[in-house]
C-alpha cells in the first residue's frame, strides 16, 4: 500500500492503473482487484473514489481526453483564415497526445472493439466535435472560394483519419518510425498534401 498520498493522488493512481491495465486486457479482461494492485490499494479504496468499473473508465475518458485542447488550438488559426495553422493545431494536439500515452488509443480500440457503451460516449463527446469543427471551417473556406467543392465532413474525416493511420501504425502496430522523419515533420507534410488537395 502507498502511504502519504492525498486523496486526489490516491485517485489519479487508480486512474492511470486502470487506463495501463484496461489498455492491456479491455475492460471486461480486467478486475477491480487487478486495478487495486497495480494502483497499490485496496479494492474497498477503489470503490471508495469509484461506485463501479463504468464510472472509472468514465473517468479516464475525461482525464485523457480533451477534445478542448483540440478545439482551443485550432480556433485561433480558424478565425485568422490560417489553413494551415489549422490543420497542424488539430493534427499535432492529437499526435502530442497520443504520444505522450498511447495507453489511452489502445484503450479506445479495446472498448470499441467490445462494443462498450462509452465508447460510444467517447465518440459523441469528443471524435464528433473535432470531426464536426473541422468540417464546418472546410465549409466556410469553400463558401469563400479558397477551397473546390468537396463534401466538408468526408474531408476532415480524411485528414483526421491520415494522422490516426500514422498512430496506429506505429504506436499500435510497432513499426519503428523513418529515422529522418519528426512529429513536425510529418504533420507538415499530411497539412501539405491535404491542402493541395482541397485548394481549387
Amino acid at each position: 500500500m502507498r502511504e502519504r498520498v492525498t486523496a486526489p493522488e490516491r485517485r489519479q493512481l487508480i486512474i492511470q492503473a486502470a487506463l495501463t491495465l484496461f489498455s492491456q486486457k479491455g475492460f471486461r479482461g480486467t478486475t477491480t482487484r487487478e486495478i487495486a494492485l497495480e494502483a497499490g490499494v485496496s479494492e474497498a479504496t477503489i470503490f471508495k473514489h469509484f461506485a463501479t468499473k463504468e464510472t472509472l473508465y468514465s473517468a479516464i475518458i475525461d482525464a485523457e481526453a480533451r477534445a478542448e485542447e483540440v478545439l482551443a488550438a485550432a480556433s485561433e488559426a480558424a478565425t485568422a483564415r490560417d489553413d494551415p495553422g489549422v490543420l497542424t493545431a488539430v493534427a499535432t494536439t492529437i499526435l502530442s497526445r497520443v504520444e505522450k500515452d498511447p495507453a489511452f488509443m489502445r484503450l479506445l480500440l479495446y472498448s470499441a472493439l467490445e462494443g462498450h457503451a462509452l465508447s460510444e460516449m467517447f465518440f459523441a463527446t469528443h471524435v464528433k466535435r473535432t470531426h464536426q469543427f473541422l468540417a464546418d471551417y472546410i465549409a466556410s473556406r469553400i463558401q469563400e472560394g479558397a477551397f473546390r467543392a468537396v463534401d466538408p465532413l468526408l474531408a476532415a474525416r480524411g485528414f483526421i483519419g491520415t494522422v490516426i493511420h500514422y498512430l496506429l501504425i506505429h504506436e499500435i502496430f510497432g513499426v519503428p518510425r523513418p529515422a529522418h522523419a519528426s512529429s513536425g515533420g510529418v504533420t507538415a507534410l499530411y497539412v501539405e498534401i491535404f491542402l493541395k488537395g482541397l485548394r481549387p
